[in-house]
């Protein structure tokens, strides 16, 4: 493992306590960084921290609800200091059907997750990075927000939401030292494929020309790197890792 320098730094991983965040919060820790998990599920957030070890704490988070989020921000600052990474990992599939026949309740759960979660995060802790001059942001996107995968129209939107966000953030914020990125995988296998069906979960890894899906570990490398001091220059970019997936 390439060593990445995060010594000093405060990092917050939305959705940390498992799957490719959990991944995140092992390399940040293994970087040196301060690491807080916000994550809905708070006992598995312990657990993970605990599991992990020294320097990485939990924190009970609704990233549904914008004062939840800041709220969440200011107390892992009075207790860490100032928050300089930010990687929103936190995020649902949700069901496999067609467009015309997907639940209402579903589609609005997926995107208060994935997208207003994601903005909710952000908007709670850019003030401070600006304030400091310094701050990295990460979000987890997906190939499918690139592509569209047919029967998960929810799950594709709201990655392409995330995309687009990212890269308006990354303008926004371009006269400043704090770099917005955001990376977009292939399928990992995580609990998330709980979600899907075994036909889906077929369809995706026949999509990826590496013959199989990508590691957390891998995900939790690039983003490492996009998280340190030494990505200086690159934001309001997306960055692939879909094992060839992805034309462009």
């Amino acid at each position: 493992m390439n060593q990445i320098d995060l010594n000093g730094h405060v990092a917050v991983v939305t959705g940390g306590a498992q799957g490719i965040g959990r991944a995140i919060v092992e390399r940040f820790a293994a970087s040196g960084a301060t690491v807080e998990i916000w994550d809905l599920d708070g006992e598995l957030a312990g657990e993970t921290a605990a599991s992990v070890g020294a320097g990485v704490s939990a924190r009970e988070v609704d990233v549904t609800d914008a004062e939840a989020a800041m709220a969440a921000a200011r107390a892992t600052e009075a207790a860490h200091g100032p928050i300089d990474i930010l990687v929103t990992s936190a995020g649902i599939a949700g069901p496999n059907t067609s467009t015309w026949t997907y639940p209402l309740a579903d589609w609005n759960r997926i995107f208060r997750i994935n997208v207003d979660g994601t903005f909710h995060c952000c908007r709670a802790v850019i003030p401070s990075m600006i304030a400091q001059g310094y701050g990295r942001i990460v979000t987890i996107a997906s190939v499918a927000g690139k592509e569209g995968n047919a029967n998960a129209a929810a799950y594709s939107a709201s990655k392409a939401a995330v995309i687009s966000l990212t890269k308006s953030l990354g303008k926004e914020l371009a006269g400043h030292d704090i770099a917005v990125n955001t990376v977009t995988p292939a399928a990992a296998r995580t609990r998330i494929f709980d979600q899907m069906t075994p036909e889906h979960v077929e369809f995706m890894l026949s999509k990826i020309p590496r013959g199989r899906f990508v590691e957390t570990r891998e995900v939790a490398a690039m983003v490492a790197w996009l998280c340190s001091a030494e990505n200086s220059f690159t934001t309001g970019a997306a960055f692939d890792i879909s094992g060839g997936r992805a034309t462009y």
